[in-house]
């Protein structure tokens, strides 16, 4: 904990705050005639505007010195028109009639500069979770410590942009419209980057493509060109991580994450945890914050092969971004896998991204000071030609089980897959099963198998690397266990398993997960999948047996000599994954509970196993 401080302090106190803009003329909207012109056509940017007082506006001028600038650099504006601007209102000023259609087209922004010295790279960040405080702190101010200057925008309906929050549809026509924007001030030099997680790093793969020579680098994190897919692992929605950030955002889009609201975040947690027990899903919503998510009804109505989804996923367009681009990851990350598929679409393009991938989950605090440092590297490189900061090699893992950072020349790295079958008694080796009888168990709904960490978004209790003894001490969680190893092993890439199983229903799930169990007998999940099986999907062997093939996700792990293999086998994993009713009905109001019969085989006709990326120095 004392190391993750230290890295967040630096992180925030790395420069000095005094050059940044404060005088009051950089609270006013420049180019205002241009804005009149082209604000019907297309959203507007002003800056971000509130005085209430004598007294106010003095605290807000300490607070300004110490945070940002509001708007861009003074320009050429008739004294009388600032003095018609209001200066006791806590809205922004108001504009000419002709300028907006409605408020809606009003885009907040806030502009972070130099006060002295010559006009500087500008970065690029939009964002729904606001513009100051913490996220400012985290997605702003250490670009503008460093001699860059920052635009940090309000995404459409969040944090006092006009209109309503519409997920991901708004990003392309609003970021493009931000970028030409940009483009027209005298502040900007024609050099400019994009940076940030998350939703921070999906509005850049909707511009990406189209941005323009203007667009030197982009740094998307912990994120995917397709906001669609994420939320839809191995055909199931993941329940947890759609249902709290749905709700989430249905609450504080508007205002923007605000210390309030964080704080009420107990609260909801609570009624969510009552919400994911829940059914029909389509209520879940209302009795996690006592009134309708949009955001999530639309996950819920729609499949997510649909045509529905195509407007917010971006990823036939990666192969067409020239600008170069530096990829973050976690092990743990709910993004993961799409943000892998993307550096694997740029590869097949041509092109030579960097990717980072740590031991985080979505969020860890510990990643805050990796990912900033090899940000500011990459936007060092190719907006100040400073290239000091970058490695030799693009890839950089950390390498679980012996925490050692690893470099490396591409992504996967050359491995061998070796085949380690499921064995009578509950064994895992090498060698082929013998003729054994299958392993049962029974999935009940109404007590579904319960999530113990992995690649989720919610309630840290069950993000990322846990004990998972627990979990298998349940009567419907399957466990097959190498012997004590007798050398190192190290894996690296993909894992998958390949089960043949059968069950007494048509629709239902199986899920498998690759753990670490040390000589303390501690088991510690590392990667893991689901296959939701519908009629028909994936079809019946001449037996009547299912061969399923579940993708458990990539990962990178140092196993130690004198430490064992684990495979779980189970139905589920609540609430991270919608649990599979056995019935059929539709995702948002099925509510009928039907208890499945699973069987699992391995024997020589039936070879179940777990599939490892073997990795030799």
């Amino acid at each position: 904990m004392q190391q993750q401080l230290t890295d967040v302090l630096q992180l925030v106190r790395g420069g000095s705050f005094c050059f940044l803009r404060a005088s009051r003329a950089d609270c006013y909207p420049g180019s205002w005639d241009h804005m009149q012109a082209d604000c019907a056509a297309r959203p507007c940017l002003l800056p971000a505007y509130s005085f209430a007082g004598k007294l106010a506006r003095q605290r807000l001028m300490r607070t300004v010195s110490l945070r940002c600038a509001l708007g861009p650099p003074p320009q050429t504006v008739p004294d009388h028109r600032r003095e018609e601007r209001p200066r006791e209102s806590h809205e922004p000023p108001a504009c000419p009639a002709a300028a907006f259609a409605a408020r809606r087209d009003l885009l907040l922004a806030d502009h972070y500069a130099p006060r002295t010295g010559p006009r500087r790279p500008t970065i690029l960040v939009r964002s729904p979770y606001g513009r100051s405080g913490f996220f400012g702190a985290l997605t702003a101010r250490p670009y503008a410590e460093r001699g860059y200057q920052v635009l940090i925008q309000s995404c459409r309906g969040t944090a006092g942009s006009g209109d309503q929050f519409a997920y991901a549809r708004k990003e392309h026509s609003d970021g493009m419209a931000t970028i030409e924007w940009i483009k027209q001030q005298d502040w900007f030099t024609g050099e400019l980057g994009m940076a940030g997680p998350s939703y921070l790093g999906f509005v850049q793969w909707s511009v990406a493509a189209e941005a323009g020579p203007e667009l030197k680098v982009l740094v998307p994190q912990i994120t995917s060109s397709d906001f669609n897919r994420f939320r839809f692992q191995g055909g199931t929605m993941t329940l947890e991580s759609s249902l709290d950030w749905s709700t989430m955002m249905t609450e504080q889009a508007a205002t923007g994450m605000q210390l309030g609201g964080l704080l009420r975040q107990r609260s909801r947690q609570r009624r969510l945890e009552l919400a994911y027990q829940h059914l029909p899903l389509k209520e879940a919503d209302k009795l996690a914050i006592g009134k309708t998510s949009a955001i999530f009804q639309e996950v819920l109505a729609h499949a997510p092969e649909e045509p529905y989804w195509q407007p917010i996923d971006y990823s036939p367009t990666v192969g067409d971004v020239r600008a170069p681009i530096a990829l973050m990851a976690g092990w743990y990350d709910l993004f993961l896998d799409w943000q892998l598929k993307d550096y694997q679409r740029l590869r097949a393009a041509g092109q030579h991204p960097t990717l980072l991938i740590g031991p985080w989950f979505h969020g860890e605090f510990s990643s805050l000071g990796p990912m900033t440092r090899e940000t500011l590297a990459w936007l060092n490189a190719h907006l100040k030609g400073d290239r000091s900061g970058l490695r030799a090699a693009p890839v950089r893992l950390l390498i679980m089980g012996t925490n050692e950072w690893r470099d490396f020349a591409d992504w996967p790295p050359p491995a061998t897959i070796e085949r380690w079958h499921l064995q009578p008694g509950g064994g895992l080796q090498l060698a082929v099963p013998p003729a054994s009888a299958p392993d049962q168990y029974h999935y009940d709904p109404a007590d579904p198998t319960p999530a113990v960490g992995g690649n989720s978004l919610g309630n840290r209790k069950r993000m990322g690397a846990k004990d998972n003894r627990g979990l298998e001490a349940r009567r419907d969680v399957l466990v097959y266990t190498s012997p004590v190893l007798a050398d190192d092993v190290e894996i690296i890439g993909p894992v998958t398993a390949e089960l043949y199983v059968t069950s007494s229903l048509e629709y239902t799930d199986f899920f498998a997960r690759l753990c670490v169990v040390a000589r303390s007998g501690r088991s510690t999940n590392l990667c893991d999948g689901i296959l939701r099986l519908c009629p028909g999907q994936p079809p019946s062997e001449r037996d009547g047996t299912r061969k399923v093939r579940i993708d458990l996700w990539p990962t990178a792990y140092h196993f130690r000599k004198g430490e064992r293999l684990r495979l779980q086998v189970s139905s589920g994993a609540h609430p991270r994954f919608a649990r599979n009713l056995g019935s059929g009905e539709p995702l948002a109001s099925g509510s009928t509970l039907n208890v499945a019969d699973q069987t699992v085989y391995h024997d020589p006709d039936h070879p179940s196993a777990l599939l490892l990326p073997i990795h030799t120095r």
